[in-house]
């Protein structure tokens, strides 16, 4: 991994943070593991930093080990960020940075201490990121450090009436500090060892949110956790559905993103594999063809972008809603929601691909049906072509990032989100090519990325086993998350050669034999997710 100048800070946190992960999970490796929780607590003098961990075996190859790390020597407190003013890149509209040029900081300290104020400024480098630039980011510039966020919030109501734009921020989330607290779990599945499955799932309807733990319930799974990314809102489309490839079942339900990472898991678990993956699938009647640019969504609503004509960008763009207006859209029976309404086309195929009907957007979709729903030229296409009793075939072709096809069956699943964190045994994280930052707006993306955040992720080892681990975050003096780089890091130290980030946030849930044992950040208590990953025992 490489370091920009000026992060050594950082750097030294996160590589204390791996060696002392590496040092607490190198007894996975080992066999029979009693299945009673087994603590152990190890202080490194080296880093300032107590672990203790309890592990326990749920079955046979698939362990789950709950840490804390604490940093003795780390004392966070509530600060006021001075924001700087910049410009959305893409609509132009006025927006807010957590860092400026070095000028604007100058300039800013200046002014401040003119106010009366002591600001702190702090050159921020970029992180280690595989396709961003290297050295200064921006500098920060700061007020003070208060026991309570009531005092911070006195202080930034000071500096507001003086003019400055500025929030009050817990500085625990800071990349260039080390974390107070950590909580963290961990779940390792060997496949040559565990006789059930691993799955991802959306619990049999596409268009639902629910939470993890029902949906571990409802299976009887030995664990759980999150999944991808998804709709969270009405404007965006229809909430639960996707925002990047999904497969459940061996069935496509989901279109990817552009080229991002993703989980797949076949034959019910037993092989896994991470690959960024693309998406190509195409409608045909007769000799004419027409690109099919999403399934199971809402036709000109594309949530993270990431297709060929998405206004404003064609590019993976994290938690921004792209819009098209030539959209030809499939829903499957897994979609079990009214369908979407609005000018255009509705087809109905039967199973044998055979039109059964034209006409309005409207209605649901039967069991063992197809809909086409086309808006603008994509609208024409299917009046022109569509005839009841006619056939329009629909052909998926999933790829990886070496172009090889993704041949789905039966007990594959994929799940996905972004970005990758680990390739090939080195941390290689693609934060720009596949859209959670922008080098050219530093408004987008620095807090999720760059700061503390709770994460979910997965790796696969060198022996095929699989990890999936949350760490808890937003959870000032309770646990403070992982940034970005520190996630790869750690999933690097527990031996991943390969490691991708699903959704966090609010959503980073793990579920132990039906029991919530994280704690999730979400303001309802545990969110209700689009899809899951479940770790089954074996039915027979």
């Amino acid at each position: 991994m490489h370091n920009s100048p000026g992060s050594g800070r950082n750097t030294r946190a996160r590589l204390a943070l791996g060696a002392l992960a590496l040092a607490l999970v190198a007894p996975l490796t080992v066999s029979g593991v009693a299945a009673a929780d087994t603590p152990a607590t190890i202080a490194p003098a080296s880093t300032g930093t107590v672990a203790q961990w309890t592990t326990r075996t749920v079955a046979p190859g698939v362990e789950v080990r709950t840490g804390t790390l604490k940093n003795l020597a780390a004392a966070p407190g509530w600060t006021v960020t001075v924001q700087a003013e910049t410009k959305a890149r893409f609509t132009g509209a006025q927006a807010w940075a957590a860092v400026g040029s070095e000028s604007w900081a100058s300039q800013t300290a200046d002014r401040l201490r003119t106010a009366g104020f002591e600001p702190v400024s702090t050159r921020i480098p970029w992180p280690g990121y595989s396709d961003t630039p290297r050295g200064l980011m921006g500098v920060r510039v700061r007020i003070g450090s208060y026991p309570t966020q009531d005092a911070a919030r006195s202080v930034a109501s000071q500096v507001t009436a003086a003019g400055f734009r500025n929030v009050v921020e817990w500085a625990g989330y800071d990349a260039d500090q080390p974390a107070d607290v950590e909580n963290i779990n961990v779940t390792v599945v060997d496949p040559h060892r565990f006789h059930g499955t691993v799955e991802a799932t959306h619990d049999g309807n596409v268009a639902q949110r629910e939470t993890t733990s029902s949906v571990a319930a409802k299976l009887g799974s030995l664990v759980g956790v999150n999944g991808g990314f998804f709709l969270t809102s009405d404007a965006d489309g229809v909430q639960g559905t996707m925002a990047g490839i999904g497969a459940y079942d061996g069935e496509l339900t989901s279109m990817a993103v552009g080229s991002r990472a993703a989980l797949i898991l076949e034959d019910g678990g037993r092989r896994t594999r991470i690959a960024d993956l693309t998406t190509t699938v195409t409608a045909r009647a007769g000799r004419a063809e027409h690109a099919v640019e999403g399934v199971n969504r809402t036709p000109g609503l594309l949530r993270n972008c990431g297709r060929p004509g998405a206004i404003p960008t064609a590019e993976p763009r994290h938690d921004t809603t792209c819009t098209m207006t030539d959209e030809l859209v499939k829903f499957t029976d897994d979609y079990v929601h009214a369908l979407p309404t609005g000018a255009g086309v509705q087809v109905v195929l039967n199973s044998k691909d055979r039109v059964v009907s034209v006409g309005d957007r409207t209605g649901t979709v039967t069991p063992g049906q197809t809909v086409l729903q086309g808006i603008g030229p994509a609208a024409s296409w299917l009046t022109a072509h569509a005839k009841v009793g006619a056939e329009i075939s629909v052909t998926e072709d999933i790829r990886d990032d070496h172009g090889r096809k993704v041949r789905l069956g039966k007990d594959d699943s994929i799940v996905s989100a972004a970005p990758t964190l680990v390739e090939d045994g080195r941390i290689r994280i693609d934060a720009a090519t596949e859209g959670v930052v922008d080098p050219l707006d530093l408004s987008f993306g620095f807090a999720w990325a760059n700061n503390r955040q709770p994460r979910t992720m997965a790796g696969i080892d060198r022996q095929g086993r699989l990890l999936l681990v949350t760490v808890d975050g937003r959870l000032s003096g309770g646990s403070e998350g992982f940034t970005l780089a520190e996630g790869a890091a750690f999933m690097r130290s527990l031996g991943a050669v390969d490691a991708l980030n699903l959704d966090g946030g609010g959503s980073s849930t793990t579920v132990v034999n039906g029991t919530l044992v994280n704690r999730p950040s979400d303001a309802t208590g545990e969110r209700p997710v689009g899809d899951t990953i479940q770790v089954l025992p074996r039915t027979h």
